[in-house]
């Protein structure tokens, strides 16, 4: 099971995945730090009032910060993180212009049951342009974690990434997935029937501890999870 540490600041817990894992929970979301000796990576960076409270644990070389996809609670401290730190900012190429404040991002199309959901959820400060300096695809290779692969998962938005790390069968899975009482297909879809695949896609990686962008961390045994998960999404 993952452990929880003592919360570090006010508004954000920090748990203990794994000795290199460490989730960083919001009261929306989540980012998570990993450890490659004294260099950290940091995957999404909550919304645009969570840099201070990053910057609090970051206890390395802040050297790479990975968006899993554009959205505000994924990107928000980027540019703010980035610009202090120098960290290299990498996402899908298909994301880069939202990043970067090019173009929009396509709106979700909302299932029914997810209607009164989205109305409940406070709104969320727009998050700042950011610079991206790596545009990656599916399969390309990052260098953290012994190689971190690129496994595109579009349905949640067009460029959304997972990050498959083979050598300590790690799987961060962005939005594609979450867990909140039970792992899950990913709400807030652009595309539900490309969010399906994805999510049959993960389900057959070798890993086992999956990190979410909503939800528990799954120490172990998160193999079985995605394919139960995937079993009872059609």
């Amino acid at each position: 099971m993952a452990t929880r540490a003592s919360a570090q600041s006010e508004g954000m817990d920090v748990i203990e995945v794994l000795p290199r894992l460490r989730m960083l929970r919001f009261p929306v979301g989540a980012a998570y730090l990993w450890r490659d000796g004294d260099g950290l990576t940091l995957i999404d960076t909550g919304t645009a009032d969570c840099a201070a409270r990053i910057e609090e644990v970051l206890d390395g070389e802040l050297r790479r910060i990975v968006l899993t996809h554009w959205h505000e609670d994924h990107t928000g401290s980027a540019a703010e993180l980035a610009a202090r730190h120098g960290a290299q900012v990498v996402a899908h190429r298909s994301e880069a212009p939202v990043i970067r404040g090019e173009a929009a991002g396509a709106p979700a199309v909302l299932e029914e049951f997810e209607i009164p959901i989205r109305a409940a959820l406070p709104p969320l400060p727009p998050a700042p342009p950011c610079r991206v300096d790596r545009e990656v695809e599916d399969g390309d290779v990052l260098d953290f974690g012994g190689g971190a692969v690129v496994v595109a998962v579009p349905g949640h938005t067009d460029g959304s990434i997972a990050l498959h790390l083979p050598g300590p069968r790690v799987l961060f899975t962005g939005d594609a997935v979450a867990n909140v009482g039970r792992t899950m297909l990913g709400v807030f879809n652009t595309d539900r029937g490309r969010a399906v695949a994805s999510l049959h896609r993960l389900a057959e990686l070798d890993v086992d501890t999956a990190v979410f962008g909503h939800g528990d961390p799954l120490a172990h045994g998160a193999g079985a999870a995605l394919r139960q998960a995937a079993g009872a999404t059609g």
